[in-house]
C-alpha cells in the first residue's frame, strides 16, 4: 500500500486566509461585495463566494453605487485606492500586510530617487500592484538571466542608486541565483527580502518531501503563482502532477509508487487538500459522495480547530508592524496581539519583542468569529511564568534588577519577568518628601518582600532592603582595614552646623568644623558643599560607637606655618583691619594669621578710643614687634613706624643745620 504524505506548511497562508474570511464575513452580513478581480487563484472558492452573492470585477468603473469593494490579497497600484475614493464605495483591503509591506518600501525608495527592481512575473496581479507604487521608476525581472543582462547593458548609464524585492511567492532557489548576479559590496544597491517566509516555508518543505517521494501531487489554481513555484520546485526531484482539485485525479494516469507526496499552493482550502489526500490514500478516483453539495465555506469553517477565551495556545508570528503582531493559529482565526498585550514597557515596540517566524505562547483575551479574529496575549503567558520566578525570588531573597516605568500614589513600578512590582515610596531608599520622579527611567536593585496570591500576579519590592544590606556589607569590610591615618576619598553627604559628613563608600564618617579649615568659619557650607568630593584621613576611630572622626586639613596648608616660613620681627607689612576692640584693632597679615595692634601701638600720642582712628576694612602699614610662637601670637604696630619718621626727620634737621653753620665758620 502506498504511503500518502501532506507537506506540514501546504495550503492557505495567512494572508490568504485572511482575505477569504473578510469576504465571507460580509458575505454573512448579507453585504453587496465586489472583488477587484478573483479574491484568490483558486476557482472553488471564487465560484461558492459568486454562488453566495460576490460579483468580480475587473475595474473600479464597474462598481454599482452599493456595493463594497474588496481589494484582494495580491494588492493593488496607488491610482486603484484614488479611484476608488473618488467613487465614494465602501472599501475592504485584504491586501497580505507582506505585500503591503513592499509597496511601503518601494514607494519611499522611489521618493527617494531610487530606482526599483522587481524579481517576480509582470503579468501577475501582485507584481503589477508593486509596479504601480513605484511611480514607473522601475523594472520587472523573471530570472538570474534578465538580471545579468540588466547590470551588463543598463547599470552602468543608469547613475541612480538601486533597490531590489522580490515577489512574495518567488521562488526561493532562483532568488539565490539572482542574489549571485548581483554586484557585491555596492554601496548603491540596497536588497530587501520580501519572499514571504511562509512561502519559503513551504517551497522548503516541498523540496525536502520531493526529495523523499515518488511522485508529488501539487494542488492549486492553474493561475497561482505561488502553486507554479511548488510544482517547479518539486519536479527538481521527482514525478510531479498540477491538480486543481481531487476531481482531476481520474484522468491522471498515475504510475505505481511507494511513497506519494502531496503539497498545496497558498490559495488551497484544507478540505481540498484533504480530500486528495484521502483518494490517494484509498486508493478511489472518486470520493463516494462526489455527488455530495459542498458547503465551501462550512468546509473552510471546519478545517480550523476552535478556540476559547482563556485558553493557552501556541501561534507563528506573521507579520509585525508599530502597533501589533500578527500571528497563526492554525484556526480559523486571525491572531493579533497588541503592543500592551506583548510588553508593559512603553519604550518597546513590537519588534523589539518578536520576529517573524518565532513561535510564541500566548493566552486568548477575546474572540470574535462573526470577523474571525482573535485577540491574544503574550504578558499574561510571561507574568504567570515570571510570577512563578518571583515567588522563587522572593523565598531565596535574590536581588533582582528592573527599570522604574511609573510613578503612582505612594511609590513608583515597575516590570519584572512579565510581573508589576509595587514599590512603597518608604521603600525606595530615597529621604522622606524626596520627588521620586528622580527614580524615573532609572534601573534599580531590589528585593521581593510580598507576593499577591490569587488571580492578580502582583508583587510588593524594596529598594532600601538593597541598599541597606551593601551599606552593612561596606561597614563589615571598612572596619576590617579601617586605621587612624589612612586616607580616603568620599564625597559630602551632608552638612550640619557642626561639621560635615562624608560617604567613604557605605560608611559615613564626620569632618568636624574645625577641621575644614585653618581659618575660623560660621558653618562647613564656607568650605563644602553637598556632593563634593574629598580626599580626607582617619583622625580618631570609636568601633563600639561605630564613630568615625575625619581630618581634612593638611599641614602644608596652616597659615602659621606659612607665616613663620616668611615674615619675622622687624618686618614692615601690609595688613587689613579685620576687628576693633577696646583695646585695640586686630589685621590680617594674611589669609589666616591676625596681629594685634594694641590701642598704644596705633599713634604717636595717646588715643581715647580706636575708631577715632581706624576703621574695619582700612589697610596700615604695620611693622612687626613681637611673635610669640608658643601662644601663636603677633604683635604689630603702627607707632613704631611713626616713630622712624620723626627721627628721620630729626636727623634731617641736624644736617641741615649743620649746612647752614659751615659757611659761617668758614667766613670767620
Amino acid at each position: 500500500m502506498s504511503k500518502v504524505t501532506v507537506a506540514k506548511s501546504a495550503g492557505f497562508c495567512f494572508g490568504v486566509d485572511r482575505a477569504v474570511k473578510m469576504v465571507y464575513g460580509e458575505l454573512e452580513k448579507n453585504t453587496n461585495v465586489a472583488t477587484l478581480g478573483p479574491i484568490i487563484h483558486n476557482q472553488d472558492v471564487v465560484n461558492d463566494m459568486k454562488a453566495k452573492g460576490a460579483r468580480i470585477i475587473e475595474s473600479v468603473d464597474e462598481l454599482s453605487p452599493d456595493e463594497t469593494v474588496v481589494i484582494r490579497s495580491h494588492g493593488v497600484g496607488r491610482e486603484i485606492y484614488d479611484q476608488i475614493q473618488a467613487k465614494g464605495n465602501r472599501m475592504l483591503d485584504a491586501t497580505c500586510p507582506f505585500v503591503s509591506r513592499i509597496h511601503k518600501i518601494v514607494a519611499e525608495k522611489s521618493a527617494e530617487g531610487y530606482f526599483i527592481l522587481i524579481a517576480g512575473d509582470r503579468d501577475h496581479p501582485e507584481v503589477q500592484g508593486i509596479v504601480g507604487h513605484c511611480d514607473e521608476n522601475c523594472m520587472v525581472f523573471k530570472d538570474n538571466f534578465e538580471l545579468k543582462d540588466f547590470f551588463e547593458k543598463n547599470y552602468k548609464n543608469l547613475q541612480k542608486k538601486l533597490a531590489i524585492v522580490a515577489q512574495t511567492t518567488y521562488n526561493i532557489v532562483v532568488w539565490g541565483e539572482c542574489l549571485n548576479v548581483i554586484p557585491k559590496d555596492d554601496p548603491n544597491i540596497v536588497i530587501y527580502d520580501t519572499i514571504c517566509n511562509a512561502t519559503d516555508t513551504r517551497q522548503s518543505d516541498a523540496a525536502k518531501l520531493a526529495r523523499e517521494s515518488d511522485i508529488m501531487l501539487v494542488v492549486g489554481g492553474r493561475h497561482s503563482s505561488n502553486t507554479v513555484k511548488l510544482y517547479e520546485v518539486c519536479s527538481r526531484y521527482c514525478k510531479t502532477y498540477h491538480i486543481e482539485n481531487s476531481d482531476e485525479l481520474r484522468s491522471l494516469k498515475l504510475p505505481n509508487a511507494k511513497n506519494i507526496g502531496i503539497t498545496a499552493g497558498a490559495s488551497t482550502p484544507a478540505y481540498i487538500i484533504k480530500e486528495v489526500q484521502t483518494k490517494m490514500a484509498e486508493n478511489e478516483i472518486l470520493a463516494a459522495n462526489q455527488d455530495e453539495d459542498i458547503d465551501f465555506a462550512q468546509a473552510i469553517d471546519e478545517s480550523f480547530k476552535k478556540i476559547h477565551t482563556g485558553e493557552k495556545v501556541k501561534g507563528i508570528v506573521i507579520a509585525v508592524n508599530n502597533t501589533e503582531a500578527i500571528v497563526d493559529l492554525g484556526t480559523k482565526h486571525t491572531g493579533y496581539v497588541a503592543l500592551d498585550d506583548l510588553t508593559d514597557d512603553p519604550s518597546k515596540k513590537p519588534s523589539d519583542i518578536v520576529s517573524v517566524g518565532d513561535e510564541i505562547d500566548l493566552v486568548v483575551i477575546k474572540v470574535n468569529d462573526a470577523e474571525g479574529t482573535a485577540a491574544l496575549s503574550k504578558k499574561k503567558v510571561d507574568e504567570q511564568a515570571g510570577y512563578e520566578k518571583i515567588v522563587q525570588a522572593k523565598e531565596e531573597g535574590t536581588v533582582l534588577e528592573g527599570v522604574v516605568q511609573s510613578v503612582v500614589n505612594k511609590g513608583i513600578t515597575l516590570t519584572v519577568m512579565g510581573v508589576r512590582v509595587f514599590i512603597p515610596a518608604s521603600l525606595t531608599g530615597l529621604p522622606r518628601g524626596a520627588e521620586l520622579e528622580q527614580l524615573l527611567k532609572k534601573k534599580v536593585e531590589f528585593i521581593v518582600i510580598e507576593v499577591s496570591e490569587g488571580g492578580r500576579k502582583r508583587a510588593v519590592g524594596s529598594i532600601k532592603a538593597v541598599q541597606s544590606a551593601k551599606k552593612e556589607e561596606a561597614k563589615a569590610r571598612f572596619w576590617e582595614t579601617a586605621e587612624v591615618g589612612k586616607t580616603y576619598t568620599g564625597k559630602v553627604k551632608s552638612l550640619t552646623s557642626f561639621g560635615a559628613f562624608v560617604d567613604l563608600g557605605g560608611i559615613d564618617g564626620m569632618v568636624h568644623i574645625s577641621e575644614l579649615s585653618w581659618k575660623r568659619i560660621k558653618h562647613p557650607s564656607e568650605v563644602v558643599n553637598v556632593g563634593d568630593t574629598l580626599e580626607v584621613y582617619i583622625k580618631d576611630l570609636d568601633r563600639e560607637a561605630n564613630r568615625i572622626s575625619l581630618g581634612f586639613k593638611k599641614a602644608e596648608d596652616n597659615p602659621w606655618e606659612i607665616f613663620k616660613s616668611q615674615y619675622q620681627v622687624g618686618d614692615v607689612v601690609k595688613a587689613t583691619i579685620v576687628s576693633i576692640t577696646s583695646f585695640g584693632a586686630f589685621a590680617q597679615i594674611i589669609d589666616g594669621v591676625d596681629g594685634l595692634i594694641h590701642i598704644s601701638q596705633i599713634a604717636d600720642q595717646k588715643v581715647e578710643n580706636v575708631k577715632d582712628v581706624l576703621t574695619v576694612g582700612d589697610v596700615v602699614d604695620v611693622k612687626i614687634i613681637d611673635i610669640d610662637e608658643e601662644s601663636k601670637r603677633i604683635s604689630i604696630s603702627m607707632r613704631a613706624l611713626l616713630e622712624n619718621e620723626n627721627e628721620d626727620e630729626a636727623e634731617a634737621d641736624e644736617e641741615e643745620a649743620e649746612t647752614e653753620a659751615a659757611p659761617a665758620e668758614d667766613a670767620e
